[in-house]
């Protein structure tokens, strides 16, 4: 389960992994992906990109 908040900002960040998630899937870039949703801060991106769902 990917954290609500940036763990060193506290960015709410949950509500764009979903997105993400479907966007990867259809093999678009990370770096355009984020642009386009408005993530900046590499803190948030990083959230994002190294994320591993371990509960299914």
């Amino acid at each position: 389960m990917i954290p609500v908040r940036c763990i060193s900002c506290g960015k709410p960040i949950s509500a764009f992994f979903d997105e993400y998630q479907l966007r990867i899937a259809e093999k678009e870039d990370s770096k355009v992906i984020l642009d386009e949703m408005g993530i900046k801060r590499y803190c948030c991106r990083r959230m994002l990109i190294s994320h591993v769902e371990t509960w299914e």
